[in-house]
């Protein structure tokens, strides 16, 4: 069995947007809702056989789609936030405890944060990082700098291209490439 192709939303200006499954796709390419197909991946999917032709339908599908939904400018903006998830955040950190630098599958990660809760810390991007159960056993209460460990990296929020790559599951590399140039040098 084929994996099915994620695709990319971009809206009218060219910005990418959400990710779509392949049947949203494939109803917006029926209800002339596509402006052009971008990606350089595509999937023939085929349909019924006509009664009077009989010839079978099928539609390309593009990795990118540039569609005629509207531009959504509070995503682009420098203080768009996205919502912090658990598995955003361990995407973001690379599966890895920015303490120890170990790498772990998801149930094996706790988000930790930098300054505590319980010491007036926020849980924004900024503050969290991923961190094992052990390191987060250890740090306790205290900071990184109290421990006297450092941070293996600095935490931050992503922007909304980072975001739509932290949650797809199987990016193609058109569509990688597609968002890696959106995102903040910051990030």
């Amino acid at each position: 069995m084929q994996t099915v192709m994620p695709i990319l939303a971009l809206d009218q200006a060219g910005n990418p947007s959400r990710w779509l499954n392949q049947e949203k796709a494939i109803h917006l390419i029926a209800t002339d809702r596509v402006l052009a197909p971008l990606g350089q991946q595509t999937r023939v999917v085929r349909g019924g056989i006509n009664a009077l032709t009989g010839l079978q339908s099928c539609i390309e599908v593009s990795s990118i789609l540039l569609t005629r939904s509207k531009v959504q400018p509070h995503l682009w903006s420098e203080s768009y936030q996205p919502p912090l998830t658990n598995r955003a955040l361990f995407a973001r950190d690379g599966h890895l405890c920015l303490y120890c630098g170990k790498q772990f599958r998801n149930s094996e990660l706790t988000r930790d944060h930098v300054i505590p809760k319980s010491r007036g810390g926020t849980d924004a991007w900024s503050n969290v990082v991923s961190c094992c159960y052990r390191c987060n056993h250890l740090k306790g209460a205290r900071t990184p700098g109290e421990w006297g460990v450092e941070l293996l990296a600095i935490p931050y929020a992503p922007c909304y291209a980072e975001h739509l790559m932290l949650r797809g599951k199987n990016i193609l590399a058109d569509q990688a490439e597609f968002l890696l140039a959106r995102v903040r040098r910051v990030s």
